[in-house]
């Protein structure tokens, strides 16, 4: 149980290292090629690169995960970000840092996925929530410091870089202690085929989960992305902006633990259902109240609050509605379907603000959590039946 115990905090640390180096890239190099004279269009398709990173892998990344097992993927995915982070200082052109966040990407994604699998697979019923929210917690509290980073490109342009290179390097050390493990393996595993087969199959029976970390990395990217563009035509100053999207992921660590432990007890479908109904209510009293900081400020808190785990409790979510075999593959498409959440958030907010003018960017938000809300109600149950009737 200690054994366990240590390999779960050596998991969750390495996740808040990559959780810091995501959030320190995506402020750090914006201000970097703002500065550089960089327009923000160009700017915000280099930070699509650690998107199309994860997209691009996904499809092969279970089959060595299967045959290596954790540790040896964990560390592939861990030395590629630290080796990536290390470069960037070495020549600043735009397509070679787009080259290297896609390589983070890639290198997060391998890390994020063994994790999560091995995390979920080797966690008992009556505490996989809780596990899974210490996961999603201290990725939470690494990705909200990372911006504190920022500031350093006044000292030196490289120091950052240096910085978040020496702490992955410090965390991915750690991981050669833990031992290997392999996920639960499937006859045919290394076929092609098999591995379609094995995505349609586990979209059949998990669909339902996938769709929580779809909508926060939606919700996510385009808080970050679309609405510093809606704020700054609202008249709302930068460091306004930043205050509410920092309260945002406060309300995310706050209630990320005592939420994951909710869920253990009281049903993930049941918790997913309320959190998305109040995170509806939230976003449409921050339309209400756009026009007033503290109206906004306390919104976006408790929206925060609210739907800042829905990524974990997803992860729990699929994690009840698949068989234990399909782990693995549940896994990957919950980052996959997170991954088109974060590329869709800031295309589709971006049209809205451009095409509907007189009409509240939050309503976007607050629509979708609400048709979330009502699709997991009427379809959420179904899965149950189908996966206990599997397993017997």
């Amino acid at each position: 149980m200690n054994k366990n115990n240590s390999r779960l905090w050596i998991l969750v640390t390495i996740v808040a290292i990559s959780g810091f180096s995501q959030g320190m890239l995506l402020p750090l190099i914006a201000v970097i090629f703002e500065k550089g004279g960089v327009s923000s269009s160009l700017n915000g398709l280099n930070a699509t690169a650690l998107y199309i990173g994860i997209l691009l892998v996904s499809p092969f990344m279970e089959t060595p995960l299967r045959k290596y097992g954790y540790k040896p993927t964990i560390i592939l995915g861990g030395g590629l970000v630290v080796l990536a982070l290390a470069m960037f200082p070495l020549w600043k052109s735009f397509w070679f840092w787009f080259c290297l966040r896609a390589l983070i990407g890639i290198g997060d994604h391998a890390l994020h996925f063994a994790t999560q699998t091995w995390i979920t697979s080797s966690s008992p019923t009556e505490k996989r929530g809780r596990n899974i929210s210490l996961y999603g917690l201290f990725f939470g509290i690494g990705f909200a410091s990372g911006p504190l980073m920022t500031p350093l490109v006044n000292v030196n342009e490289s120091l950052p870089f240096i910085v978040s290179s020496i702490l992955c390097l410090f965390g991915w050390v750690f991981v050669f202690t833990i031992k290997n493990e392999f996920p639960e393996q499937e006859i045919g595993i290394n076929s092609f085929f098999n591995t379609i087969k094995r995505f349609s199959k586990t979209m059949k029976y998990g669909w339902v989960g996938f769709l929580p970390p779809f909508c926060y990395g939606f919700l996510e990217s385009s808080l970050n992305g679309s609405f510093p563009i809606y704020a700054l035509r609202m008249d709302i100053d930068i460091a306004s902006v930043s205050l509410m999207l920092t309260a945002f992921a406060v309300g995310g660590i706050i209630t990320q633990l005592p939420l994951g432990v909710l869920s253990d007890s009281f049903g993930r479908r049941n918790l997913l259902i309320i959190v998305l109904l109040l995170g509806f209510f939230t976003f449409t009293s921050a339309s209400i109240f756009e026009h007033s900081f503290i109206g906004l400020f306390v919104s976006f808190l408790l929206s925060g609050m609210v739907v800042g785990s829905t990524f974990s409790l997803g992860i729990s979510y699929m994690t009840d509605l698949v068989p234990r075999n399909l782990l693995a593959t549940g896994n990957l498409l919950c980052g996959i379907f997170y991954s088109l959440g974060s590329l869709s958030g800031p295309i589709i907010g971006g049209l809205f603000i451009q095409f509907f003018k007189g009409i509240s960017f939050f309503y976007i938000i607050s629509t979708m959590l609400l048709i979330l809300s009502i699709v997991i109600y009427a379809f959420g149950k179904k899965a149950f039946p189908m996966v206990e009737q599997h397993n017997s």
